[in-house]
C-alpha cells in the first residue's frame, strides 16, 4: 500500500512540476515579445511550447497563439490547421469556443462561406453561453445575407441587439440591422416588432 501511495505521488508532483514548467516556457515567449518592440512571437516559438508541454494547458494556450499570428499574418490555412488541433486535444478546455470560433473564421476568411456558415451554426446550437457567440451570430448573419436568407439574419442580428444593446458588439449588430433594413424595407414590419430587440428606425441614425 505504501509503494502505492509513493507512486502516486510522485505522479502527482511530477505533472505539477511540468504544468510550472509548461507556464513558464509560455511566460518566456511573452516576455520576448514585450521586449521586442511590440512585436509578437513567431508561431513556432508557441508551437515548441506545445510539443514539448503537450498535454498542459499552457500548451494549449500556445495552439491558441500560434493561430492567432498565423491568422494575423494572413496563412488562414495554417491558422486553421492549430485551431482543430486544439479542439482535438483541448476539448475540456475553457478555451474551446474560441478554437471553434478560430476553425470557423479561418474558414470564412478563404472563402468557403458554406463551411463557415455551419461551423459557426454549430458553435451558436452547442455552446449558447459562450463568450464567441455574439461575433459568430454576426458572421453568420452575414454570411446568410450573402445566401439571401434575410429572415435569419435579422433574426440573429436582433438577438445580439438584445443580448449585448451596448458597447461595440451591440453597436456593430445595430449597424448590420439598420442597413439590412434600409436594403428591405418590407422587412422591417410585423415580425421586427413582435420582438423585444430595441426598435430600428429605418434612415435614421
Amino acid at each position: 500500500m505504501a509503494v502505492v501511495v509513493l507512486i502516486v505521488a510522485y505522479f502527482v508532483y511530477h505533472r505539477a512540476q511540468r504544468r510550472t514548467a509548461a507556464g513558464e516556457a509560455l511566460s518566456r515567449v511573452a516576455a520576448a515579445v514585450l521586449s521586442a518592440e511590440g512585436k509578437d512571437a513567431k508561431p513556432e516559438d508557441y508551437l515548441k511550447v506545445a510539443a514539448d508541454y503537450a498535454g498542459t494547458s499552457a500548451a494549449g494556450q500556445a495552439l491558441l497563439r500560434a493561430a492567432t499570428v498565423y491568422f494575423g499574418d494572413g496563412k488562414y490555412a495554417e491558422a486553421q490547421t492549430q485551431f482543430e488541433r486544439f479542439v482535438r486535444d483541448y476539448r475540456e478546455s475553457p478555451f474551446l469556443g474560441q478554437a471553434l470560433y478560430g476553425v470557423a473564421a479561418c474558414l470564412d476568411a478563404q472563402g468557403k462561406s458554406a463551411d463557415a456558415g455551419e461551423r459557426y451554426k454549430s458553435l451558436i446550437d452547442r455552446r449558447p453561453n459562450d463568450s464567441t457567440i455574439p461575433q459568430a451570430k454576426l458572421k453568420l448573419g452575414g454570411i446568410y445575407e450573402t445566401e439571401n436568407k434575410l429572415e435569419q439574419a435579422k433574426t440573429l442580428y436582433q438577438d445580439v441587439l438584445r443580448s449585448s444593446p451596448y458597447g461595440t458588439t451591440g453597436a456593430e449588430a445595430r449597424m448590420h440591422l439598420e442597413k439590412l433594413l434600409t436594403k428591405h424595407p418590407e422587412l422591417a414590419e410585423v415580425k421586427t416588432a413582435a420582438t423585444n430587440a430595441p426598435s430600428i428606425k429605418v434612415g435614421t441614425p
